[in-house]
């Protein structure tokens, strides 16, 4: 493993008014001095409000947020998922059909 495959790069992501909008970067750091400011980061993330993406190899391949934003994320699904179940019910015929008719169906 070479140097470049042990750097990461901390970038930080306010919250906006579309989430997920990124548009303030923090900086760059190795994964080892990510690793001594892990306090600092979480931190960030718990008080400060701030999503901290984290790249690997020129990449994001993580981000840092608070309880918070991911409990908001957690709670923007789930109304994604009431809805289309909604949306499926109020479409249902409410014709039904055999596991037996299904599987020839499928098979031919």
């Amino acid at each position: 493993m070479n140097a470049r495959d042990c750097t990461a790069s901390v970038y930080t992501v306010k919250t906006g008014a579309t989430l997920g909008q990124m548009d303030t970067v923090f900086g760059e750091v190795t994964t080892r001095e990510l690793r001594d400011r892990l306090s600092e980061v979480l931190g960030r993330a718990m008080y400060g409000g701030e999503r901290i993406g984290v790249t690997r190899n020129g990449k994001l391949a993580a981000v840092v947020v608070s309880v918070g934003d991911l409990q908001a994320l957690e709670d923007f699904e789930m109304r994604q998922d009431v809805e289309a179940y909604r949306e499926a019910k109020a479409s249902d015929d409410g014709e039904r059909i055999s596991a037996a008719e299904l599987r020839h169906d499928l098979a031919t």
